[in-house]
């Protein structure tokens, strides 16, 4: 069983990858590795996307890799492969992300789009960043051991606003509620930094590695 968390010059994944690493090991999920190969990608048992930034830099680095995202869709999509999006490689999982006034287009697996956040109090910092409590609003087998009130790591602006509310699995606050995972079928994705959230995020993914949707 093999976890590849894809490359794609999204920004540094060497806490992702150690993490990754060590969960792996604990569960006996198989070897991690990090790549941007589509063949790789292709006979991944799963598949981790991560990416900071912008919305339409991160999309456009995925699509600087040829046949990268068709390796990535085939798997995830026409076989199943459990996936993991984080931070914006979640957001891309919608169908457009709306930032800075431009329109780009998203994965389509999650119908909706990615917005500026707008806490109700003025007061709040944009981006949103630190320490923040999680509220689970549906059962998922990665929650295993998780609750409300614990704690993960965000940094970000916007947010994945999923169309079908059943979609969205945990919400934070930030004067207003703020997606935090999102996800369906054989699908996860967390608006939050699992790899620096410590206790939170490793039990989290420990249970991506050991889901078998």
């Amino acid at each position: 069983m093999t976890t590849v968390i894809v490359d794609y010059d999204s920004g540094n994944l060497h806490s992702a990858e150690k993490s990754f690493q060590r969960m792996a090991a604990e569960v006996g999920s198989g070897p991690v590795l990090v790549s941007s190969d589509p063949d790789l990608v292709r006979r991944a048992d799963r598949i981790v996307l991560p990416g900071v930034g912008a919305f339409a830099d991160c999309r456009q680095g995925l699509a600087g890799y040829d046949g990268l995202f068709e390796a990535i869709e085939d798997r995830v999509i026409r076989h199943g492969t459990p996936f993991l999006g984080i931070c914006v490689g979640m957001q891309m999982m919608a169908t457009w992300g709306r930032e800075h006034g431009h329109d780009t287009k998203g994965f389509g697996w999650i119908p909706g789009e990615v917005v500026e956040i707008a806490p109700s109090d003025p007061n709040l910092k944009i981006p949103h960043m630190g320490w923040n409590d999680l509220t689970f609003l549906q059962p998922h087998p990665v929650f295993d051991g998780l609750s409300d009130g614990d704690h993960a790591y965000f940094v970000h602006s916007y947010h994945l606003q999923a169309d079908a509310t059943d979609q969205c699995l945990a919400t934070t606050d930030y004067a207003g509620a703020i997606t935090a995972v999102v996800g369906r079928d054989n699908l996860i994705g967390t608006q939050f930094h699992p790899e620096k959230s410590q206790e939170t995020g490793l039990r989290l993914i420990g249970n991506f590695l050991r889901w078998k949707p």
